[in-house]
């Protein structure tokens, strides 16, 4: 008799079936064992400077219970506050770079319970991550992410998520906005501004806006819904204070979400502060009867009459600090459900973020160094 056929059929499927699965772990084990890519920066001496550097580091695994490893397929790009590490100890020889990142997971700890491999996600890394956001993969805990919509875009979700933490904080958490109040939001135009004011008119607020250009006030003019009045202080013509006592009747605004103000005159401003920022006395000129100054200068210094003129008004000073949420962990739960919410207002339509066009990796560094600059008005997302 002849030899016996080749087995065909179902146990050469199962064959073929081993050899598929053990070439994907080799594929996928090769990859844990790859080195790559990622953005850091580095502080001169003085303090005065920054360098951002590419550094190879390790495609490392997921080792702790809590932690996510993700492939990172987009990530926004936002100034650095070397000031605030540098008050919190956070100082490191190489400090990665890019923290708003949305992506897929790869691997899960073993206490992960909101997240499976290949879910998609966005979050923010904390202040103290040790990865880059500007690297291919990162680790982070599963406490600083929510998974992303569906149709929501990898540019979209890394580009909105921090600027709506922002809004929400200033107009929610720090005055209390609600329908028919006034807002007055400096700079609309910047991409800060932009997810603030969508914010405020989707609560019904009426929103005043500064614009800095003559492109930023066509910008502003361009929004549906309208906003209530776009007052272009680019010209130096135009009177934030005067402007915002006519739109409401006298009364002043309820809320002021301003980015950055001028402590002095004009000529006795530090090099670097922007001419076209309203002095602090313009604010409290407008500022209505009970209403809220939501701030972004860390530095703001208040003399007795300032103090006084508050008082008289009943109003509110807050300091916008959006790490906030970083440096405490008492919140937790809060702040997932402001990632949450942004993500659902992203999906629905009611923001819509003035995103440019996203770049590549190896452009990230001459991106960052305007960005770190403050020289760019659409968000930077590097798209991986």
């Amino acid at each position: 008799m002849g030899a016996a056929p080749e087995p065909t059929g179902a146990g050469s499927l199962q064959k073929d079936s081993k050899v598929a699965v053990a070439e994907g772990q080799a594929v996928r084990a090769s990859r844990r064992q790859v080195t790559m890519k990622g953005l850091y920066f580095q502080q001169s001496s003085t303090n005065e400077e920054i360098t951002f550097i590419f550094q190879e580091r390790e495609n490392l695994p997921v080792t702790e219970e809590n932690y996510v490893k993700l492939q990172v397929k987009a990530c926004a790009l936002s100034h650095i506050n070397t000031e605030l590490l540098a008050e919190m100890k956070m100082e490191k020889d190489f400090f990665p770079v890019g923290r708003e990142i949305a992506g897929t997971v790869l691997e899960v700890g073993s206490k992960v319970s909101f997240f499976q491999p290949d879910d998609e996600v966005v979050g923010i890394l904390p202040l103290d991550s040790e990865d880059p956001g500007l690297c291919e993969a990162v680790r982070v805990h599963e406490h600083y992410l929510v998974h992303k919509p569906e149709k929501v875009t990898w540019t979209e979700a890394a580009g909105t998520i921090r600027d709506g933490v922002r809004a929400y904080t200033a107009l929610h958490f720090l005055s209390h906005l609600s329908p028919g109040k006034s807002v007055l939001i400096m700079d609309g135009a910047s991409a800060q501004g932009t997810i603030a004011i969508q914010l405020a008119q989707h609560r019904g607020a009426k929103v005043i806006s500064t614009a800095c250009s003559l492109e930023d006030k066509q910008y502003l003019e361009r929004l549906r819904p309208s906003l209530a009045r776009v007052i272009d202080v680019s010209t130096g013509k135009a009177h934030v204070a005067e402007s915002c006592l006519e739109e409401t009747g006298g009364l002043g605004v309820d809320i002021v979400l301003d980015a950055g103000v001028r402590l002095y005159s004009k000529d006795d401003e530090p090099a670097g502060k922007l001419p076209l920022l309203p002095h602090k006395h313009d604010i409290l000129t407008l500022l209505g009867v009970g209403g809220h100054w939501v701030t972004t200068e860390e530095n703001l210094q208040l003399d007795p009459p300032d103090s006084r003129c508050l008082f008289l008004k009943g109003a509110t000073v807050a300091f916008l600090n959006d790490e906030i949420w970083n440096l405490s962990n008492v919140q937790q739960g809060k702040y997932l459900c402001i990632l949450k919410d942004v993500m659902e207002k992203l999906s629905n339509g009611v923001f819509r973020p003035r995103v440019d066009e996203p770049i590549p990796l190896y452009e990230a560094k001459g991106s960052m160094e305007v960005v770190q600059k403050n020289q760019g008005r659409k968000k930077q997302v590097v798209q991986f």
